[in-house]
């Protein structure tokens, strides 16, 4: 049994206190409770993502996105029994609640019902050009910079293998050598490491028709230049939850207009908007993909991960997206990846 009182809150906290409290905590879950202790429901990242995309924000109340109806142990119930309650409902931890319903303490099923190492495949791309942050990719892949000591690709590499994806491939095209030199079989890092070499360049998505065999799980396919602090595990959970063809992962971008904005109706002025902010999603450039929408894939063909998406969209397969909250950065710019260097030790 774990402690619960520090994964604690009332339906009157906010988003981002449970945020924080699921990120920091290692059940990645929080308890709703009334003033009297009582169980009130249950949140997850996924609870929360799915609030965020539906335009809640951060400061908003967790009253709206409470899961009220979360299976919980009794004091009586044995080991087995609530192992069995766990792998039905596919739960990795479970309140135990006395005969009031008072929150007493939480079980954890993670280590009894999955291995470490977890099948699902994880395609890097890595054979970018790396032309915005020249000179320094003049004789070194985009991916092999240095950031806190280590080239990207490694922080990369550790942080999939940290959440047990250790089944690694990495699609690789300019100085290619550099890559394999360095990681050589993955053993050194606690992984495997399979190359796949374009020959040409082919986008995002088109070197994934070169894969052999095909995944039998779902996979992740992440571009090779990126600096997250995303719960690859989430990310699957979410994916396969929802039942998805493919699932990508986005991020909230603000812009804001620097002049008032006048709605006009034919001549005549509705309102002035001072400065407003738009929002969008745009993508992270991390996919969890089900191995069905490789098929749509054209051979031998340049062809980027939007197209993908449009072609499984237009074949009505479930194309969703994954918001991401934690740290994010894409080092495409010298400005980027002097912010990185920066950001480093405190993210990582």
């Amino acid at each position: 049994m774990n402690p619960v009182d520090q994964i604690k809150l009332l339906s009157s906290s906010t988003i981002r206190e449970a945020l924080r409290i699921i990120d920091n905590g290692a059940m990645q879950i929080a308890i709703i409770v009334d003033e009297n202790d009582r169980l009130i429901g249950t949140l997850t990242d996924g609870d929360i993502r799915r609030g965020l995309l539906s335009n809640l924000t951060l400061d908003d109340t967790v009253e709206s996105i409470v899961f009220k109806n979360p299976t919980v142990a009794k004091l009586t119930d044995s080991k087995e029994e609530i192992l069995q309650k766990a792998l039905v409902k596919k739960l990795h931890q479970m309140p135990l609640v006395d005969n009031d319903n008072r929150v007493i303490g939480i079980r954890g099923i993670e280590e009894l019902v999955r291995p470490h190492r977890k099948p699902n495949k994880v395609v890097l791309m890595v054979g970018g050009l790396g032309s915005r942050l020249r000179p320094l990719t003049e004789e070194t892949p985009k991916p092999m910079l240095k950031v806190g000591n280590k080239p990207i690709l490694q922080t990369i590499v550790e942080k999939f293998a940290q959440y047990g994806f250790t089944d690694i491939v990495m699609c690789v095209n300019y100085k290619s050598d550099v890559i394999r030199n360095y990681f050589g079989d993955g053993s050194a890092f606690g992984v495997t490491i399979e190359y796949l070499l374009e020959e040409q360049r082919m986008g995002t998505a088109g070197a994934l028709s070169l894969l052999s065999p095909l995944p039998k799980e779902p996979f992740f396919v992440m571009n090779g230049d990126l600096l997250t602090n995303t719960n690859f595990e989430h990310l699957l959970e979410y994916h396969t939850d929802q039942n998805a063809a493919a699932t990508m992962c986005v991020r909230e971008y603000d812009f804001q207009v620097p002049y008032g904005v006048v709605n006009v109706e034919e001549n005549r002025i509705l309102s002035i908007v001072e400065k407003p902010v738009h929002k969008f999603f745009v993508s992270a450039g991390i996919y969890m993909l089900s191995p069905q929408v490789i098929e749509l894939i054209p051979k031998n063909r340049f062809y980027d991960m939007p197209s993908l998406f449009e072609a499984a969209i237009a074949q009505n397969r479930k194309a969703i997206s994954f918001l991401i909250h934690e740290y994010w950065l894409d080092i495409g710019r010298i400005e980027e990846y002097e912010r990185a260097n920066v950001e480093y030790y405190e993210f990582f």
